[in-house]
């Protein structure tokens, strides 16, 4: 009979010693790591992968780096000990679209402005015309810039002298048929588009949900609107009126659809030359 003193399970009896686990933490660019029986400490600034396995590189407050093995807990962070795992960046989780609904550009620069030009007739005009549309007007190298009124339109349209390649764009208050506005508007030649709203000021072109108000309330003709609209909706003045306003917008969604087809409208024609005022009026 054989010698059995090597059979069976030569650890019986013995206890077995576990290898000690640490928590795993990514290694995030910025983060500071004490290396564990070394007395560098340093900041991660990347990573190594070589045939040896993976490595972190670690600068230290004089500027040194070095690279340390990501070894199972062979790092301390904030007094921890722990394993250091490759850290990955999350994904771009930014609006792919634009506030006016158009497709975003990434990391855009303001072109050098192009010779049209969009008018509108007061501040906060040009104000929700940023709001929603500034990405896509920015992209194009389209300028905003307000009138402050219709009765200045045909000066202006004098002084800048419209013509192929330099067209106009005219958004107005309160564009129906017969009103003094659309009088106002006749006649401006092929190179001058004017849309605009049936609203006799654009606030009421923000949908009453989004401001949180049941409706913008009826204001007499010969009181002045935006003060007859604070007086009924309980607003101190139309500064908090505005104020109240601008914060309700933030994407095209917030507007009425006439002031976005306007718009819209406005942005194809001085941007597509080749489009003529009926092509824009169609759309």
């Amino acid at each position: 009979m054989g010698d059995s003193r090597y059979s069976g399970d030569i650890f019986k009896g013995h206890a077995r010693t576990q290898r000690p686990t640490y928590p795993e933490m990514p290694a995030e660019p910025g983060i500071i790591v004490e290396i564990v029986g070394n007395d560098f400490v340093g900041a991660v600034v990347g990573f190594e992968r070589t045939y040896d396995g993976d490595f972190v590189r670690l600068e230290d407050r004089y500027g040194t780096q070095r690279l340390f093995k990501m070894l199972p807990g062979a790092f301390m962070v904030e007094g921890q000990r722990v394993s250091l795992t490759r850290y990955v960046a999350p994904r771009d989780t930014s609006p792919k679209r634009s506030n006016s609904g158009s497709r975003k550009v990434g990391n855009v620069q303001a072109k050098v402005a192009m010779p049209s030009r969009i008018w509108v007739e007061g501040i906060h005009d040009a104000a929700i015309v940023e709001q929603v549309w500034g990405h896509d007007l920015r992209v194009e190298g389209v300028v905003v810039e307000y009138l402050e009124g219709l009765d200045n339109l045909q000066q202006r349209l004098d002084a800048f002298r419209p013509g192929p390649g330099r067209r106009i764009g005219v958004l107005a208050d309160h564009l129906i048929e017969g009103t003094k506005e659309s009088r106002l508007v006749a006649d401006v030649g092929p190179d001058v588009l004017v849309t605009g709203h049936p609203f006799i000021d654009i606030w009421a072109a923000v949908k009453p949900a989004s401001v949180g108000i049941p409706a913008w309330p009826d204001v007499p003709y010969g009181e002045d609107w935006k003060a007859g609209v604070c007086r009924r909706l309980g607003w101190s003045d139309p500064k908090e009126g505005w104020r109240r306003v601008s914060s309700s917008v933030h994407t095209f969604r917030d507007l009425d659809s006439t002031l976005i087809g306007a718009v819209e409208r406005l942005v194809d024609f001085v941007t597509n030359p080749e489009l003529s005022k009926s092509d824009c009026s169609q759309m």
